[in-house]
């Protein structure tokens, strides 16, 4: 992706965390992104474009602030990783915080934007499969099935937790613990034998 074009989806994320989606107008997109908006046209086509786009950039960016590697501990074995895929979306950052009221905003406009529905399952289908991937790494002997059921789970407890953080209802080491909480709950069922190969 150009400079330009990152620049304007990088400023679309700042104003659908602001504002929402129903309140992203090109217009204030283009003073925020400092460019025309004949350049937002020439890039995005329309406002479903600038929408797909910005869904796939807050899905890159948090691809990397959860992979950050673990410094103090390289090498980390899969339960933390695990852990820390999911527990880095829960960090006082401004990055962080930005990307998950954006993806929130763009989750609920869901429900009356039909066009954003499949981009939108395509991204969380993506990310569970990430997670899936990362419990079969934790628990081999689990099937695949279990494992995807699992990561439905706990990534649909992580936007909630992310949700009542980000308005004050809870706080960010209370959604961290109850999220720790969760992941060893997944694992214990798991280690019980549900979803077993045998």
């Amino acid at each position: 992706m150009s400079d330009r074009r990152t620049e304007i989806v990088r400023a679309a994320t700042r104003v659908i965390a602001r504002r929402g989606v129903r309140g992203l107008r090109v217009g204030e997109l283009a003073a925020e992104a400092g460019v025309s908006t004949s350049l937002i046209y020439y890039h995005f086509t329309d406002r479903a474009g600038i929408l797909r786009e910005t869904l796939e950039f807050i899905g890159e960016r948090a691809d990397r602030y959860t992979a950050e590697p673990d410094r103090e501990n390289p090498g980390n074995d899969p339960r933390t990783e695990l852990e820390q895929a999911l527990l880095l979306e829960l960090q006082d950052a401004a990055e962080v915080r930005e990307n998950s009221t954006a993806w929130g905003e763009l989750r609920a406009s869901a429900v009356f934007e039909s066009s954003l529905r499949d981009d939108l399952a395509r991204a969380t289908h993506s990310w569970v499969h990430e997670i899936a991937g990362l419990l079969g790494r934790t628990h081999p002997a689990g099937t695949a099935p279990a494992h995807a059921a699992s990561a439905e789970r706990l990534t649909a407890l992580l936007e909630g937790l992310s949700v009542r953080w980000l308005s004050g209802s809870l706080s960010l080491d209370q959604a961290r613990r109850l999220l720790g909480e969760a992941i060893d709950a997944e694992l214990a069922y798991a280690r019980a034998g549900h979803g077993r190969s045998d």
